[in-house]
This record gives C-alpha cells, sequence and structure tokens, in this order.
C-alpha cells in the first residue's frame, strides 16, 4: 500500500528528528512537523521523548498555541496539575474560544473530581470544536464519573451518531443501559444502530448479550449468527453461541462451535474446558478427560480446569486420582480456597480426618467463611477428639453468624461432652428459641447427650 503524501512526510520528519537526537546537530523543523513528531510519542507512551520534543520545539516556536497545547496535555498526564493551569491560562488569555484549551481545561478539572466544571467547560468547547464526535465522548466519561447513567448514555449515543466506527462509545452506551438495568432499552438502541450499521459485528453480538439475558435464546443465537456473518474470525460469538447451545442440551452443536474456535485462534483454556464439559455431558468420559487436561496444560492457573479433573474422578469415586489432581493443584496455588476445600472434602471421603480439617482450616484463612465450610471444620475437629479445637472452631463461626442454631445445637453438644453444663444448657436454650426442629443435630452428632433426661426435658418444652 502506498502512503499518502502527509503520511509520507510526516514519516520523513520522524526519521529526520531521531537521526537528529543521535548526533549533535540541531535541526529546524516546522510547527506541523513538531506535531506529528510528539503526538507519535505521546501515542505510543514515550512521555520522556514526547518532553523532549516539545522543548525543543517552543524553543523554535514559541507562539504557536497547538504546541503549547501539546505541554499542557503532557503536564496533565503526569499530575502537574497547577503548572498545567498556569500554562492553560496564558493560552486562554490569548484564544478564550480555542476548543483545544477547554477540553484540557475539562481534563484538569476532572483530575481534581469536579466533574460538573468539566462538563460546563467541555459544552463550551462543543460550540468550537470542529470534531463533536470526541467531546461528546469526553462528555459521556463525566457524566460516568457521577454515576449520571441517563445523560452519559445520551452523550455516547450523539457520539455515534457522528461517528459511528467509535466501538468505545457503543460499548459505553451499552454499558449505560445495563447499569440502568434496561436491557430492552439496550436492545431497542442496537436494533436501531444496526439500521444503519448492518454490519457491524460488535453490534450483533452486544445484542445476542442481550437477548441472552432475557433468556430469549432463540434471537440471542440469531444475532451471533448475524456477528459471524459480519466477520466469520470473530471468537467471541463462537463463544457466547455455543454457551447458549450448551445450556439448551445442544452439546455436539457447542462442541463444533468451540473446535472452531480453536482453528481461528491459539487454543483458549475456557474453550477447551468447555469442550470437556459437553463430552462429559454426552458420556464421552475418556475424551472429556483428554480435554480438562488439555486445559490445564493450556493454562495450569484456570482453576476451574483443576477442578473440572477434580470433580470428574470424585463423580466416579476415584478420589486417590482426584487426590493426586488436587494436590497438584494447591502445589501451583497454594492460596486457592476452592483448592483447599476439595481437597478438605476428598480426605473427608478417605476418612483421612488430620488432612481434611487441615484442608477445612486453609479454605477458611484464604476466604471461604461460608457456614458450612465452619460446621464441616468442627464436625472434623470432634471426630479427632479435638474438644477445645472444636469449641474454638464453633465461637469463631459464631463471630460470623450470630445465634446461628446449627452452631449453636453443635456448642451445646461439645459442652456436654466436656462437662460444661452450664454453658451447655444457655447454647441448647439460645439453639431451641431459632429453630427447635434443629434438635435433631444433638441426635445425629451427639447421641448419649440427646438421651439425657434433662436434655428431652430441655428439648420438649420448646417442641410445638
Amino acid at each position: 500500500m502506498q502512503l499518502g503524501h502527509h503520511e509520507e512526510n510526516d514519516n520523513i520528519a520522524l526519521e529526520k528528528y531521531e537521526a537528529m537526537l543521535k548526533s549533535n546537530k540541531v535541526l529546524f523543523f516546522d510547527s506541523v512537523e513538531f506535531e506529528f513528531i510528539i503526538h507519535y510519542y505521546i501515542d505510543n507512551g514515550m512521555i520522556h521523548k514526547a518532553k523532549k520534543a516539545i522543548t525543543m520545539s517552543l524553543s523554535q516556536h514559541p507562539d504557536v498555541t497547538s504546541l503549547r497545547l501539546l505541554y499542557v496535555e503532557v503536564l496533565v498526564f503526569e499530575n502537574q496539575l497547577e503548572k498545567a493551569e498556569d500554562l492553560l491560562s496564558k493560552i486562554q488569555e490569548i484564544d478564550s474560544d480555542n476548543d483545544e484549551a477547554l477540553i484540557q481545561k475539562a481534563s484538569i478539572l476532572s483530575k481534581r473530581s469536579k466533574h460538573k466544571d468539566a462538563i460546563n467547560e467541555l459544552q463550551k468547547a462543543l460550540y468550537f470544536t470542529e470534531d463533536q464526535a470526541d467531546v461528546y465522548a469526553l462528555l459521556g466519561m463525566e457524566y460516568l464519573f457521577i454515576d449520571d447513567f441517563d445523560n452519559a448514555k445520551s452523550q455516547f449515543e450523539k457520539c455515534l451518531e457522528l461517528d459511528p466506527d467509535d466501538y468505545s462509545a457503543l460499548y459505553n452506551s451499552i454499558n449505560c443501559y445495563v447499569y440502568l438495568d434496561d436491557t430492552e432499552g439496550a436492545i431497542d438502541f442496537l436494533n436501531r444502530y444496526l439500521d444503519t450499521n448492518p454490519y457491524c459485528e460488535i453490534a450483533w453480538h452486544q445484542l445476542g448479550l442481550q437477548y441472552s439475558d432475557l433468556e430469549d435464546y432463540k434471537k440471542a443465537i440469531a444475532s451471533f449468527d448475524f456477528a459471524i456473518i459480519s466477520d466469520d474470525t470473530f471468537v467471541g460469538a463462537y463463544i457466547e453461541k455455543a454457551k447458549i447451545l450448551e445450556k439448551l442440551s445442544r452439546y455436539q452443536e457447542a462442541i463444533e462451535l468451540y473446535t472452531i474456535t480453536l482453528s481461528i485462534e491459539d487454543p483458549t483454556s475456557y474453550a477447551l474446558l468447555r469442550m470437556g464439559k459437553c463430552y462429559e455431558k454426552l458420556d464421552k468420559s475418556e475424551i472429556a478427560l483428554e480435554y480438562y487436561s488439555k486445559t490445564v496444560a493450556e493454562d495450569p492457573l484456570l482453576d476451574k480446569g483443576w477442578l473440572a479433573i477434580t470433580n470428574f474422578y470424585c463423580k466416579n469415586k476415584e478420589y486417590q486420582k482426584a487426590l493426586h489432581h488436587i494436590n497438584k493443584a494447591i502445589e501451583i496455588d497454594g492460596e486457592n480456597m476452592d483448592y483447599w476445600k476439595r481437597y478438605a472434602e476428598i480426605n473427608n471421603r478417605l476418612a483421612s480426618y488430620d488432612n481434611a480439617e487441615l484442608g477445612y482450616r486453609m479454605s477458611i484463612e484464604f476466604g471461604d467463611t461460608s457456614l458450612q465450610n465452619w460446621l464441616d471444620r468442627s464436625d472434623v475437629l470432634w471426630m479427632l477428639s479435638e474438644k477445645d479445637a472444636t469449641i474454638v472452631c464453633l465461637d469463631q463461626a459464631l463471630e460470623f453468624y450470630p445465634e446461628n442454631a446449627e452452631i449453636l445445637y453443635r456448642l451445646a453438644g461439645v459442652y456436654y461432652e466436656t462437662k460444661l453444663d452450664d454453658k451447655a444448657e444457655n447454647c441448647l436454650h439460645l439453639a431451641l428459641k431459632k429453630d427447635w426442629e434443629f434438635s435433631i443435630i444433638l441426635e445425629e452428632l451427639f447421641p448419649k447427650v440427646f438421651q439425657r433426661k434433662r436434655v428431652k426435658q430441655i428439648c420438649a418444652s420448646y417442641i410445638k
């Protein structure tokens, strides 16, 4: 492809400038050339080089507003707001209607969290700018900062009217509808957009997601099909359509779509995992296991992959194999609470109660403070005859679930067994007041306690 005349000149200017940096010479560049060079460095994240070019450009063209505004942009980027404001004030004294100056002022106000003031400056800029689409997009972002999703949506949609290819504005518009919990509104907006942009794969994809949220799977599939027609390499559309086919139990069709994604780009652990799930649903266990193994080989950090293998073996009651794989997972990520919970459950099945207790304790330490986890750990501690540790565990559980009947019945049982009858009766009364039907816990976990005459009398007094 041949370069346009301006683009070719710009590239020559950049090459000339970089060649100059390697020498001790200082060459002259016109202001337009400097603008391109500075923009190039900013756009590519080379701020240090941009600042150097700005310094040189202003030494050669000290009164060129566009170059001074680029300096303001860099200062704002570096959070040197006071310095940026001082320079901006000088620029606006000369050119008060400069749209770029108004935009930079809005940027400074936004950085200071003065979003309503920033909106006022951007609204002024609309009267002077030749690129209203960009200003509408900036206005949309400012409204997002103050959670005014209706106005934000309006601005992003105005941006799209002027620039239908601004996919950032398209995504932001959809996000506004999501924040407003307005799925029907999002569908209406996307259909209007597609009336004038019928081959926009992103819009079709987003429309499919909205229909999927409404569980209108027929329309969702049709939308994803149109996304694929618009761009047959659009992996996201294949994935979303396959996910719906899974929900509809059309597993073989889902597998075919996931397979297509593997041919479009490098294998993804997600697609491999889903293929494994589909094969498992089709009772093709060996193939399912093969894909689960490919999943963890592709991405050893994907916990869903390791859990899928572990659950596969647990389902088939091959607990030693399940334990082997969950141990490998823990070696890779020893702080994953789901791994430790599964480790505990498997060891519980294998009657390895010391290891089960370790698993429950570690899963709690790493964030699984669910009621069931506390109860399972306390039950294992009790089976290990760790009476004091059981009490500590149940006391800790009460901090998360105050006056929970299941915890209190267990505490009552342990207190009775350790001859702390006053504490036991207090817990039993509290438990019975909360839920007398759960008294069956005493019968199952502490049968000797349940047979006591005094305990039966207390329980009987609460039975309705």
